[in-house]
C-alpha cells in the first residue's frame, strides 16, 4: 500500500492510501491545513489539539452546508423532472389535437374536392 508524507500544521505525518490515490490525498491534507492555518491566524495558538478539533468541525460543518445544499438541490432536479414530464405530456396531447384537426381538415377539402370533380364531370 502506498504511503505519502503530508503537513498540518507544521507537522509531518506518514500516511497510507489506496494505490492511485496518493495526489488525492495529499491535496486533502492540504486542503485541511488551510483550515488549520485560517483558524491559528483567526485565533492564535490555542494548541495543536485544540486547534485541529476545530478545523475538523469547521470541515464537517462545510460538509453539512454542503450536504443541506445538494438536498436541496436534489429536490429541485425532482421538481424540474416533474414539470418537464408534464409539460412534455401536453405537448404529446397538443400534437394529438393538432394531428386530428388536420386530418378532419384534409377529410373535408377531400369531400370539396370531389364536389368540384362531379361538377367538373356533369354537363352543365
Amino acid at each position: 500500500m502506498p504511503e505519502v508524507n503530508v503537513e498540518i500544521n507544521g507537522r509531518k505525518y506518514r500516511m497510507a492510501c489506496e494505490e492511485g490515490q496518493q495526489q488525492h490525498l495529499i491535496g486533502l491534507a492540504e486542503r485541511f491545513n488551510t483550515h488549520v492555518e485560517a483558524l491559528k491566524g483567526a485565533v492564535g495558538e490555542i494548541g495543536d489539539n485544540r486547534l485541529t478539533v476545530m478545523a475538523g468541525i469547521a470541515v464537517v460543518d462545510e460538509l453539512a452546508e454542503a450536504e443541506r445544499r445538494i438536498k436541496a438541490l436534489e429536490t429541485e432536479v425532482v421538481v424540474l423532472t416533474r414539470a418537464g414530464q408534464e409539460v412534455a405530456s401536453e405537448i404529446e396531447a397538443l400534437e394529438g389535437r393538432f394531428a386530428s384537426k388536420l386530418s378532419d381538415a384534409a377529410k373535408a377539402l377531400e369531400g370539396v374536392a370531389g364536389v368540384l370533380d362531379e361538377a367538373a364531370i356533369l354537363p352543365g
